[in-house]
């Protein structure tokens, strides 16, 4: 029997990695309470949406801590833009476990799931790309070298993750986040 797990934190958590591991159309009620802790009546009286509500609550909880230690420093006019871009690559380290953790909005993106979670999919690397494109500002780029500096920033992030989980080789992914970090010191 799986241990109990209480915090709402701890099951968006446990919910979050069984789609990842699993994506959502695989991700099996089954995985779902092994990874919570929560039997069926239990889940669905947190989330009477089913699957759905789950994802919608996983991708709301991704968004949160992105906004919370990535867009707000990009966004601070006050914080220099090299030290909110050089904080935004630590946290992409240390929030994908520098290439060991894929990106669940990435792979919701990717999936046939993408039209039904396409506000939070597309609100999430929108929201991404234009506190990045302010930062970028901040340190004296125009408008367009912005847009396409972090347009490459997120694409580096993205790729960088996805051949890092392709050759189960985690430096893939550090070597590109060092990549993007010599690129944006040169802008």
């Amino acid at each position: 029997m799986p241990a109990r797990i209480h915090s709402p934190e701890r099951v968006i958590q446990g919910l979050a990695e069984v789609f990842r591991e699993h994506g959502f159309e695989g991700a099996s009620l089954a995985h779902i309470t092994k990874a919570t802790g929560l039997g069926k009546g239990s889940l669905y009286h947190a989330f009477p949406g089913g699957k759905d509500e789950m994802a919608a609550a996983v991708l709301a909880d991704i968004d949160a801590w992105f906004e919370l230690n990535v867009f707000t420093l990009l966004d601070d006019p006050e914080t220099p833009a090299a030290k909110a871009i050089d904080h935004m690559l630590d946290a992409c380290a240390e929030y994908f476990q520098c290439g060991g953790r894929v990106c669940l909005v990435g792979v919701f993106a990717l999936s046939d799931t993408r039209d039904s979670f396409a506000e939070a999919v597309n609100g999430y690397f929108r929201r991404w790309a234009e506190a990045l494109v302010e930062a970028l500002r901040r340190s004296g780029l125009s408008r367009t070298q912005a847009q396409s500096a972090a347009e490459d920033v997120l694409a580096g992030i993205q790729g960088g993750l996805v051949i890092a989980r392709a050759f189960d080789d985690n430096s893939y992914f550090e070597r590109e986040l060092k990549r993007l970090r010599d690129r944006l010191k040169m802008t």
